[in-house]
């Protein structure tokens, strides 16, 4: 590609409305999921997320091979390996969630991480009722599941928590201006850390090449493309917009589990994913300047 080509490339990127990508970073997460659910027949959710990570940051490696070898600061790389180890575990976490949960119902539960940080950031009583009614929405999906489910629930909220660390240290990442090599470090250091809850069903996985090129499409479609559009996104608008706007991955996570895993949500599921979905759409739609937004969180 030339480098006019690469202009107009960019270009074409940064009119194009955020809503576009996000709907591009669902369809290739929740297809990613579809796989891995269809994988936990045959080798457990937790080394399905250690392959997906580590797939993911060698393919990314690859990709960003002479920007991975630019000079890191220590600062940048204590934030790389904090953003890589909430990543990782906001899988792992995830895939031990639906592995037990609907994926729709889960992706729901877990949202109230985004709508955490969106509220957070900017402080008003519109935002407050946003946040209730996002809590509120979260426990009455989160209520059906005590009595049937209440390690899923456990661990759905686990990767809510990391999910909100993924949103504010992965724009600290996408900051630093370096294409994807950051992700791709980052997803290194995460793989590491689980690789304890992964390595003992590790030989299954590696003894059938069928799971092995699963797990590693699974890598490439919810990672590497998945969040690598998220850092390209996080480069373009403020953390409390790339929040509000993740409503849209629940929505897409409910249709992707009716289409592909006959999931079909009952009408108090439909209840509290319509409250988390009130919740944001309540919340300011203001322009906060990135730079204001950066100063803050420093």
């Amino acid at each position: 590609m030339t480098s006019h080509e690469g202009l107009r490339a960019d270009r074409i990127f940064n009119a194009a409305p955020p809503e576009l990508f996000f709907i591009l970073s669902a369809i290739a997460q929740y297809t990613g999921a579809i796989i891995a659910i269809n994988l936990f027949d045959e080798v457990s959710p937790a080394t399905v997320a250690w392959l997906r990570v580590l797939s993911a940051s060698l393919i990314l490696l690859a990709f960003s091979f002479r920007q991975s070898r630019q000079r890191w600061t220590r600062r940048e790389l204590y934030w790389v390996a904090a953003f890589g180890a909430s990543t990782a575990l906001m899988n792992l976490f995830f895939y031990l969630a639906i592995d037990r949960l609907p994926l729709g119902k889960g992706v729901t539960i877990e949202f109230i991480g985004p709508i955490t940080v969106a509220a957070l950031r900017t402080r008003s009583v519109r935002n407050t009722v946003a946040l209730l009614f996002a809590a509120v929405g979260v426990v009455v999906l989160g209520g059906v599941e005590l009595g049937n489910e209440p390690l899923g629930l456990v661990f759905i909220l686990l990767a809510s928590v990391m999910w909100a660390g993924y949103i504010v240290m992965g724009s600290r990442v996408a900051l630093a201006d370096r294409g994807v090599s950051g992700l791709a470090l980052g997803l290194l250091f995460g793989g590491i850390v689980i690789t304890p809850f992964a390595a003992g069903d590790a030989g299954a996985a590696f003894s059938s090449g069928k799971i092995l090129i699963g797990c590693i499409l699974v890598g490439l479609l919810s990672n590497a493309i998945g969040y690598g559009i998220d850092q390209s996104t996080l480069r373009r608008i403020p953390i409390r917009r790339f929040s509000v706007m993740l409503a849209l991955l629940p929505v897409c996570a409910a249709i992707f589990g009716f289409a592909f895993l006959d999931q079909s949500p009952s009408v108090l599921d439909l209840l509290g994913m319509a409250l988390v979905l009130i919740g944001v759409a309540v919340q300011e739609r203001d322009e906060t300047d990135r730079h204001h937004e950066v100063v803050e969180t420093t």
